[in-house]
């Protein structure tokens, strides 16, 4: 016997079967078991939702033997007939190849026969939308004023090219595309039925790539078995698809927060190897960023279709808020100036440097106000000023910093990168006098350099200061002064003031006293940031996880063996699985 596609194979038999669209089957259902019959019915909506099968069952529901039902028996004659396309009085119609008005007048012309066999004689029409106006004009009356034993299935993709004198004379249906939620574990319960192997992660991505197609679905359900010889597995259809695995997308996040620029083209190579969309791999960055801005605004809050829902979290826990809405934007640019492009890859390479490159203006200076002067001194979060009546009141606010074009000249030995020169004296208008307060402790600090890196690590601080310390080394620490120095390749983030300001300010709450930073570019770097530690000491894990391997004696007999390689680029040390 030849095979059968699961398209048609897992078509429904009944409504009971149907998945989804439970808001058309409730209005049939009740109309049919309370014969509340109408002579035309319009189901619209997007390829593969359903609209030709339900026409079908409906029209088994009419003519069972059992009577009018919303639960065919699908035993009868009728029943099986319809269910293998050979009931008389079900009369199919494409309208795409019989759009001429004679042929519309040669159908009609049957109209006033009774069935030949079942209990209503039932004309359901395919992609109606492709009629002529002339096959439309010869239909409406018809339409509107049918024998009793004729009842009109209208499905179209597109209800906007109906007349409206049609779609008057009908009960219009909008069957909703399926989303993938609902779609994946109808998969999974169809391939434990098939006797499949599959992979929860591959029938993901085909549910996802049905795009609301339950059809189209299982047309790519079918594809993935042939191409996995008998089983579904993610990278098998990864391959297929041209996707790739929501993880490569996290970790692209990670090094967008980290500022590592250098692994982030690497991430962008490996997705490359998928010969992908951009235009779909930058929808899919802003979807993960729309996920993380719901967490920060709701933190808890449940969103369906995650892979790794606790990945999200922990994202949206270590990238700060502005950052995540500026990315959006600029990803959101992108995508609208990919068309534009040279080419995809380039397009996407340059969205994702705004990203990397562009941090979120501070709130008073984008309104107007003049920014906070990096050297305020740090007031403890839950310090509280009182006047002198008792009454609570907020410390002053710090002086202003004057706009970057009245600032002097960096140095040419590129000194004090970061640090904020005092503001000139100004003309104001006299101001009330704040209300006195007490200002914060200054800090007592006597920090080594080997300890930066630990410190760092404990510092409530994320994002791009967080990337800012842990590409610094201590220079260092006497009293409430701390200096810095930043890896040259770092240098822009140093120049950021808002992650000058925050870092200053995280650094003043970890040392529990006010602290007086300073930045500045080394002349010589001697790269022992607490960054480049990390990479140093992953790199070791690395050769020695290669070393181990090279060195296994049933490695080795493998390799002499069968003459074979191992692929170095597959080795990942344990620890860092």
């Amino acid at each position: 016997m030849s095979y059968e596609a699961l398209a048609r194979r897992w078509r429904p038999r009944n409504f009971a079967d149907m998945l989804g669209q439970q808001h058309v089957l409730r209005a049939l259902t009740n109309a049919l078991d309370h014969d509340r019959l109408h002579h035309a019915y319009l189901f619209t909506g997007t390829r593969g939702v359903g609209k030709t099968t339900i026409a079908r069952i409906f029209a088994k529901s009419l003519n069972c033997e059992k009577g009018v039902t919303s639960t065919p028996c699908g035993e009868c004659s009728a029943c099986t007939q319809v269910d293998e396309g050979r009931f008389l009085d079900l009369i199919e119609v494409d309208a795409a190849s019989r759009t001429g008005v004679d042929d519309t007048r040669e159908l009609l012309d049957n109209v006033a026969y009774a069935p030949g066999s079942g209990r209503f004689k039932v004309y359901l029409i395919d992609e109606v939308h492709m009629f002529s106006k002339s096959s439309f004009n010869a239909l409406l009356k018809t339409l509107e004023e049918p024998p009793p034993h004729v009842k009109f299935l209208l499905a179209t993709t597109d209800p906007q090219k109906l007349p409206v004198t049609v779609l008057s004379r009908c009960l219009q249906f909008n069957l909703k595309a399926m989303p993938a939620p609902l779609l994946q574990p109808y998969l999974v319960d169809l391939m434990a039925q098939e006797k499949i192997e599959c992979e929860d992660a591959a029938l993901a991505h085909i549910a996802q790539a049905a795009d609301g197609s339950v059809r189209d679905g299982l047309s790519l359900l079918d594809q993935a078995i042939a191409y996995g010889q008998g089983s579904v597995k993610a990278a098998d259809v990864e391959a297929m698809l041209g996707r790739f695995s929501p993880a490569r997308l996290y970790d692209l996040l990670d090094t967008l927060a980290e500022g590592r620029g250098d692994l982030m083209f690497e991430l962008l190579d490996s997705i490359a190897e998928y010969v992908p969309d951009y235009t779909f791999v930058l929808g899919e960055l802003l979807g993960l960023l729309n996920h993380i801005a719901r967490l920060q605004v709701v933190p808890g809050s449940v969103i369906e279709g995650l892979s790794d829902p606790a990945r999200v979290q922990a994202l949206a826990a270590k990238i700060d808020p502005q950052d995540i809405q500026l990315w959006y934007q600029i990803g959101l640019v992108g995508r609208r100036d990919m068309p534009f492009a040279t080419s995809q890859r380039q397009s996407i390479e340059m969205t994702l440097i705004r990203m990397l490159a562009f941090a979120p203006a501070d709130t008073e200076a984008s309104a107007g106000a003049p920014p906070v002067a990096a050297a305020a001194p740090v007031v403890a979060p839950q310090a509280r000023v009182e006047s002198a009546s008792g009454a609570q009141a907020a410390p002053p606010a710090a002086s202003p910093t004057p706009p970057a074009a009245e600032r002097p000249p960096a140095k040419p030995a590129r000194a004090s990168a970061a640090k904020p020169p005092p503001p000139p004296p100004t003309a104001q208008a006299p101001q009330a006098e704040p209300a006195p307060s007490t200002p914060a402790k200054p800090a007592s600090l006597d920090w080594k350099a080997e300890q930066w890196a630990h410190i760092v690590a404990e510092l409530p601080v994320s994002g791009m200061p967080k990337q800012l310390a842990r590409n610094c080394v201590l220079g260092s620490a006497k009293g409430n002064e701390l200096l810095l120095l930043v890896d040259p390749e770092y240098e822009n983030l140093a120049k950021s003031q808002r992650n000058f300001q925050r870092l200053e300010e995280k650094i003043g709450v970890y040392a529990e006293g006010a602290v007086k930073l300073s930045i500045e570019v080394p002349e010589t770097w001697n790269g022992q940031s607490p960054a480049a530690l990390e990479v140093q000491a992953q790199q070791a894990q690395l050769e020695q996880a290669r070393a181990s391997i090279a060195s296994d004696p049933i490695v080795k007999e493998i390799c002499d063996t069968f003459d074979a390689t191992v692929s170095e680029g597959s080795i990942v040390p344990k620890d860092t699985e």
